[in-house]
């Protein structure tokens, strides 16, 4: 009995143990839930009472063991007002806060000193102001505290000296005034106390940071004089000097009458000389000084607003360009309009940013054409999650695709390449694709076209479908020379001016596509002989001499029983690169046609003849025209 006894007594405190484990995730989760419904936000979270708050909700981090929230990092979201009282300083558990690049308003909340485990604090760029808290030892573990660019007023408090982890301090850009405390502190290696109104002599364990670190302030480097100490009266010596005719009383009075005349005659001259040059000077370095500040805190503002990220509405990304520029970065390709890379931010959230180059648009003109297509939804659109445009610089914010290009599937080397693309995938590469264009063109009241279709900026969604990126970016860029354009082997030929991409053109860029996944061959790609070879050129004349066996990638026909779908598909592939524009069918119609080869052929049916040297075949395909009738069959 008394054995059974422990093991009941076990059982319930390890019935307890994970009941507390599980409920903390809960705590936090109402704390945050608490948080959201009394602020006010630009643009919606992903924060949902029905979903996992450590694995799906945005700018939220936990614990190893998913058992406490320990990072909440919501940068640039929207959020406006005060924070509400008893809701962040719930997180107990919370080590890193970032809610930098906001407008949230009022003071610190005092409730903050619950938060003991806080080693960074990221508040800048807020409408914060009061003073700050007065007792920094409520959060021993603080590595890092940014509060610049708010409203702070009143005193440094001394007791940040208390913070012995403490690395880095940033409280630039607020109303703080009185002295530079003596923080001593020998882990402190940034520090910025610029464009307040600080005054008196920098302590000197702080001498070590640059003028700049003060900058903007009435302070000095200098130590203050120590007035001489008056020496001693020295004892007397030798006889008594004869004793004046004046009495003691006498020569008191005049000696007290000479100090105040002598006083009185310093401050007149001060004064007269001193006081209109010297007052007004200071009145003026003052004024000069406030000034400066002024117009430091305008620009900070000015480029705080300009060095925003546009986030579309459903993006759960969290983040600032401050983020995205510490961010780690490789280089996945080089295009026509710029560089993408492959962009991981410390909270491991994985993003494609792309750098765009040579942008001939104006900004009011690009912000526009990104509205438009931020607001496009379709699984077979690479959706635009985000983008940066200043003068000098212009990103796009683009979900990561793990599989890569369809171009580094077909065509990369051996470490890009996962092997051999089957026949499965490459349909559902041009179905998706096919999917993607149809509805691109129905968004601007149906005269929008994508403008750049090559299987670079091709990747396949989760369902391994084909999905369409870098939407309408050619008619906002510079002019390609039209050599280039003939090099790259997806420019129709009507088109002269990449940046007036059509429809029709569209359509010849998927035909081309479908010519790539057929053959395995590039759009433009050189022989043995180091030939160079246009892929549509020679597929029509492979098809001309009825050859057409030696137009499919090898690859692929070792595959049984798909001989049907791949003329099917080279079928529609040539009716879209058609020479003359009106001959290609439109977008939806190719879409029917290519997501109608799995549909309309079943195992029972014949296989067509493909025709090899030496063998005798029925008509080939029609470059330009519908399918003879052996060929659709159903």
């Amino acid at each position: 009995m008394e054995g059974k006894f422990v093991v009941f007594l076990t059982i319930l405190l390890l019935e307890s143990i994970c009941l507390n484990v599980l409920a903390k995730p809960e705590e936090d989760k109402r704390a945050l839930l608490d948080f959201l419904g009394n602020v006010s936000l630009s643009r919606a979270l992903n924060w949902n009472k029905d979903s996992s708050v450590c694995q799906s909700w945005t700018g939220v981090t936990c614990n190893n063991d998913q058992s406490r929230v320990i990072a909440l990092q919501l940068p640039g979201v929207g959020i406006s007002g005060p924070i509400p009282p008893n809701t962040l300083s719930r997180l107990s558990a919370l080590q890193i806060l970032k809610l930098r690049s906001n407008s949230i308003s009022g003071s610190l909340p005092s409730d903050f000193s619950k938060l003991k485990n806080l080693t960074g604090l990221y508040l800048q760029s807020n409408n914060f102001s009061g003073p700050l808290p007065s007792d920094w030892s409520v959060w021993p573990n603080l590595t890092v505290v940014n509060l610049s660019n708010n409203k702070f007023n009143g005193s440094i408090p001394s007791s940040i000296s208390n913070l012995t982890y403490l690395a880095a301090l940033d409280l630039a850009n607020n109303s703080l005034f009185g002295e530079i405390p003596d923080f001593n502190l020998p882990n402190l290696q940034m520090l910025d106390l610029s464009n307040n109104d600080l005054a008196g002599r920098v302590p000197r364990s702080l001498q070590r940071f640059s003028s700049q670190t003060f900058a903007g302030n009435d302070v000095s480097f200098e130590d203050d004089a120590s007035p001489s100490a008056l020496p001693a009266k020295p004892p007397s010596v030798g006889p008594p000097k004869k004793a004046s005719k004046l009495s003691e009383p006498a020569l008191v009075g005049i000696i007290i009458g000479g100090c105040i005349l002598g006083v009185v005659a310093i401050a007149l001259f001060m004064i007269v000389f001193c006081s209109s040059g010297g007052i007004k000077r200071r009145a003026l370095l003052k004024s000069q000084k406030q000034e400066v500040s002024q117009k430091k805190r305008g620009v900070a503002e000015s480029q705080e607003k300009d060095n925003k990220i546009v986030f579309f509405e459903g993006c759960n990304y969290a983040f600032d360009l401050e983020d995205l520029l510490r961010a780690s970065a490789e280089v996945l390709g080089k295009g026509t309009f710029g560089a993408s890379y492959k962009a991981s931010l410390e909270d491991t959230t994985t993003m494609v940013v792309k750098r765009l180059k040579e942008v001939s648009a104006g900004r009011k003109e690009f912000e526009q054409q990104m509205e438009m297509v931020g607001r496009i939804r379709h699984e077979n659109v690479a959706q635009l999650r985000a983008y940066f445009s200043s003068k000098d610089e212009k990103l796009l914010v683009y979900d990561f695709y793990g599989e890569g290009s369809v171009s580094s599937l077909l065509h990369g080397n051996v470490r890009e390449r996962r092997g051999p693309l089957d026949w499965e995938t490459r349909l559902k590469i041009a179905i998706g694709t096919a999917r993607g264009i149809a509805h691109v063109h129905t968004q601007n009241g149906g005269k929008l076209a994508h403008g750049n279709i090559k299987s670079s900026n091709i990747f396949l969604n989760s369902e391994g479908f084909g999905c369409v990126s870098d939407v309408a970016l050619a008619p906002m860029m510079n002019q390609i020379p039209l050599p280039l354009m003939r090099i790259s082997g997806y420019r129709a030929p009507e088109i002269t001016d990449s940046r007036k991409p059509s429809q029709a053109s569209d359509v010849y860029g998927f035909g081309v596509l479908l010519l790539e996944l057929l053959t395995g061959k590039s759009p433009v790609h050189a022989t043995s002989g180091d030939e160079v070879v246009h892929l549509v050129r020679w597929v029509n004349s492979v098809v001309r001499e009825e050859w057409t066996a030696e137009v499919f990638d090898m690859e692929l026909l070792r595959h049984p029983n798909i001989e049907e779908e791949m003329v099917e598909m080279l079928q529609i592939g040539m009716a879209c690169v058609a020479r003359m524009p009106e001959q290609r069918p439109r977008m939806p119609d190719a879409q029917r046609k290519v997501e109608e080869i799995r549909r309309v052929h079943t195992a029972t049916q014949p296989t067509p003849e493909i025709k090899s040297p030496g063998s005798s075949a029925s008509a080939p395909p029609s470059p330009a025209g519908s399918p003879p009738p052996s060929a659709r069959q159903p």
